[in-house]
C-alpha cells in the first residue's frame, strides 16, 4: 500500500488557500508559491545533498546510499560518492533549496516538477535537466461514488485532489482519455495529501456534494475496502465508494524523476553519472532480494524495510511487511532500459518529449507558469560501458508481449453488459459503417484510431477491447415469420402496433436478452426459410470478422507511423445482435446506429497480465 507524500508540505500552508473550488486557470503562479529566493552556486566540497520523498522508488535510494548518509561499502560509497540524503516532501522547500544551491537536484513526478518549469528554467543556472526516470506509480487512484461508472461520468462533477500534488498530471490525463477538460469539472483543492481534515480522503467523507478523490492506497482501502472492492458503509468505508481509475491499470501517468541543475551538471557530469548509475545498480539489487523475499525470504530485503521505516519513521510506515514491502510494491522500477527508452526511444509516446509537452501545457493552463521554459534532456551517456552497459546486469531491453492472449479474449468474450463489462470498463466509444462494409479505411477512424493508441500506451495494463456488434432486423424478421408458422408466436393489432405471445406468454420483441434466450434454446427452430438461429450466428460471425478487420487496421497503422505498440493489449470480439442500441430498428436510420463497432478500455484481471522486471 503506497504512501505517496508530496508535495506541498505543512510548512507552506500559509502560502496557500487551503480550499478552493474552480475550474482550470485558478491556480497560483509558482513564484508566488516559492516566494523571493535568490539564486547560488552549489558548493562543490562536502556532501552531496539529494532529496527524497515518501515513495517506493526512493527505497532503491536508500539501498545504494546504505542509509541517509553514505555507508561505507555501499553502492555510492563504492563509485566514490559522498551523499546525504534530505526529506523532500515539502516540495516548495525542495524548489527554494534548489534555486539556492543548497541541493543541485530536484525530486518529485514530472507533472510536480513541470508546474514549476517556468521559474526553475528561466535562468540558465538553474535550468532544470531530467537526469532519470526511476519509477512508474501503481499505488495512485481515483476514488468515485455509485453514480459514476466510467470516467465520461465525470462531466460537471466536483473532484478534490491536493494542489500541486502528483494527482493532477494523473487527473488531466484521465479528463483527456474521456475527450473533457478542466473547464467541464469542478475542482476543490486539499491543501494535504494524507491525514488530517485537509486531505482528499477526509473531504469526500465530509461532503457527499463531491463526486470523486484522488488518493494514495492507504486512504483508498479506507474508503471502498480495496482496490475491487465497493464501500458497504461499514468499517469506516464510503458506501457505494469504488476505485474509477488506478495507476495499477493508468501505468505510465506518474513519472518519478531526478532533475539536476544544468549549471551543476555541466561542471561535474561523471558525479551525476555516478549517481543515476549507482541508482539503477540499486534497482537491480533491490528487485532481486524482493523476489527472494516474496520466495521464501530474504534477511537483507528485511534489512531494506527496517531501513525504510528508520528514515521515514513509525508513523509513516508502521510495519515492515505491510506497510514499507506495500510501500516497494506499489511502484514499478524502470530500470536501465526504461530510461534508454524514456530518453533516446523515437515516437515513444510516454518518453521524454510527450511528458515535457504534456507537462509544461498544464502548467500554463493551470496558471502555474504564464509561459513554456523547456527542461533539458538528460546528458547522461547510457552507453557508457564503465557506467552502465558494462556495470549493469539487466540491460537488455526484453521484448514481450505484455498480456496472455487466450487469459484476455476468454475474459472480453465472456464479458456482457450483464455480467460485469460496465464495472471493469474506464471509457467506451464507438464507430459506425455501413451495411456489408468490411473495409475500415484510416483516413476515415484516423481521430478514433489514434485515440485507442493513446489510451493503450497510457493504460499500459489495461486492455482495449474492440467488440463488433450488429443490427437485429434480420434475426427479428426469421424469429416472427418462423414462430408465426410454426404456431408458437401469437401475432395480434395492426400493422405497426402488433403485439406478440410466445406459447400463451407475452413476448417483447425489445427485450433482446430473452429473445437470445428463446432462438438459443431452439424454440424458433424447424423452418428451412426462416431461421433466427442461423441469422444470428451469421450476424455474429459477421460482428467478429468486423472487430478483427478494425485491429488489423489500427496494428497497421500503429506500425506505419513506427509507433511502438503491443499488439497482445488490443483484442477483438464478436457481440453479434446482444446489445443494440435500437432492439428493435423501424427505419434504416435506427438499424445504422447498431452497426458499429465500440471501443472499450478494460480492467483486466493480474492474472491476464505477465510480469516483468521493469517497465519501459
Amino acid at each position: 500500500m503506497a504512501r505517496r507524500f508530496g508535495t506541498i508540505g505543512l510548512a507552506c500552508v500559509t502560502l496557500l488557500i487551503t480550499l478552493l473550488t474552480a475550474g482550470a486557470g485558478a491556480e497560483q503562479n509558482y513564484r508566488d508559491l516559492v516566494g523571493a529566493v535568490k539564486i547560488g552556486a552549489v558548493a562543490d566540497k562536502g556532501a552531496l545533498n539529494v532529496p527524497y520523498i515518501t515513495w517506493g522508488g526512493d527505497m532503491a535510494t536508500f539501498y545504494a546510499n546504505g542509509g541517509t548518509g553514505t555507508r561505507k561499502g555501499s553502492i555510492f560509497d563504492q563509485k566514490g560518492l559522498n551523499v546525504q540524503l534530505s526529506p523532500g516532501d515539502n516540495f516548495v522547500q525542495q524548489v527554494r533549496d534548489y534555486m539556492s544551491g543548497k541541493s543541485p537536484f530536484l525530486r518529485g513526478t514530472f507533472h510536480m516538477i513541470g508546474l514549476a518549469s517556468e521559474l526553475i528554467n528561466a535562468d540558465k543556472r538553474t535550468q532544470g535537466m531530467v537526469v532519470l526516470q526511476m519509477t512508474w506509480s501503481a499505488g495512485d487512484h481515483m476514488v468515485s461514488r455509485s453514480g459514476i461508472r466510467t470516467t465520461q461520468d465525470l462531466k460537471g462533477k466536483t473532484i478534490v485532489l491536493q494542489r500541486g500534488g502528483p494527482h493532477v498530471g494523473m487527473l488531466d490525463d484521465i479528463l483527456k482519455t474521456a475527450k473533457l477538460d478542466w473547464k467541464d469539472i469542478k475542482v476543490i483543492w486539499a491543501g494535504d495529501l494524507t491525514g488530517g481534515a485537509n486531505s482528499p480522503a477526509a473531504i469526500f467523507r465530509k461532503n457527499p456534494q463531491v463526486d470523486a478523490c484522488f488518493v494514495i492506497s492507504p486512504d483508498m482501502i479506507g474508503l471502498t475496502g480495496g482496490l475491487t472492492d465497493t464501500g458497504s458503509g461499514a468499517e469506516g468505508t464510503v458506501k457505494g465508494a469504488r476505485v474509477l481509475v488506478s495507476t495499477a491499470d493508468l501505468s505510465r501517468s506518474i513519472a518519478d524523476v531526478y532533475v539536476c541543475r544544468k549549471d551543476y551538471f555541466d561542471a561535474h557530469p561523471d558525479i551525476v553519472t555516478k549517481f543515476v548509475s549507482g541508482y539503477l545498480k540499486a534497482c537491480e539489487e533491490v528487485l532481486d532480494l524482493k523476489k527472494a523475499y516474496e520466495a521464501k525470504g530474504s534477511a537483507d530485503y528485511m534489512k531494506l524495510l527496517k531501513l525504510t521505516q528508520d528514515i521515514y519513521g513509525k508513523d509513516v510506515i508502521p510495519t515492515l511487511e505491510e506497510d514499507a514491502h506495500g510501500l516497494l510494491s506499489d511502484c514499478t522500477f524502470v530500470g536501465y532500459p526504461g530510461n534508454v527508452a524514456f530518453f533516446t526511444q523515437p515516437n515513444n509516446l510516454h518518453g521524454f518529449d510527450a511528458f515535457q509537452k504534456n507537462t509544461l501545457d498544464l502548467a500554463v493552463q493551470l496558471g502555474y507558469a504564464k509561459s513554456r521554459q523547456l527542461f533539458l534532456k538528460s546528458g547522461v551517456n547510457f552507453s557508457s560501458a564503465d557506467a552502465f552497459t558494462g556495470y549493469l546486469k539487466k540491460t537488455k531491453a526484453v521484448k514481450q508481449e505484455r498480456f496472455r492472449g487466450e487469459a484476455v479474449k476468454k475474459e472480453i468474450e465472456l464479458l456482457g453488459s450483464d455480467t460485469g463489462l460496465d464495472d471493469r470498463t474506464i471509457v467506451s466509444f464507438t464507430i459506425n459503417f455501413e451495411p456489408n462494409q468490411m473495409d475500415f479505411n484510416v483516413k476515415k477512424y484516423k481521430a478514433e484510431y489514434d485515440r485507442v493508441i493513446q489510451m493503450a500506451d497510457k493504460y499500459g495494463n489495461a486492455v482495449v477491447a474492440i467488440r463488433g456488434h450488429s443490427d437485429p432486423s434480420k434475426t427479428l424478421l426469421d424469429l416472427v415469420r418462423a414462430g408465426v408458422e410454426k404456431g408458437t408466436l401469437q401475432r395480434s393489432g395492426s400493422s405497426g402496433s402488433y403485439s406478440y405471445s410466445f406459447k400463451g406468454k407475452a413476448l417483447d420483441l425489445s427485450d433482446t436478452a430473452k429473445l437470445v434466450k428463446l432462438i438459443e434454446s431452439g424454440g424458433f427452430d424447424g423452418v428451412a426459410e426462416n431461421n433466427p438461429r442461423e441469422t444470428m450466428q451469421a450476424a455474429l460471425n459477421l460482428s467478429k470478422k468486423r472487430a478483427d478487420a478494425v485491429r488489423k487496421s489500427i496494428l497497421a497503422y500503429a506500425k506505419s507511423k513506427k509507433l511502438p505498440f503491443d499488439v497482445s493489449q488490443i483484442q477483438s470480439a464478436g457481440v453479434g445482435i446482444s446489445e443494440p442500441f435500437i432492439a428493435k430498428p423501424s427505419s434504416m436510420d435506427e438499424a445504422k446506429k447498431n452497426m458499429r463497432v465500440e471501443f472499450r478500455l478494460l480492467k483486466v484481471n493480474a492474472e491476464a497480465v505477465k510480469k516483468s522486471d521493469f517497465d519501459f
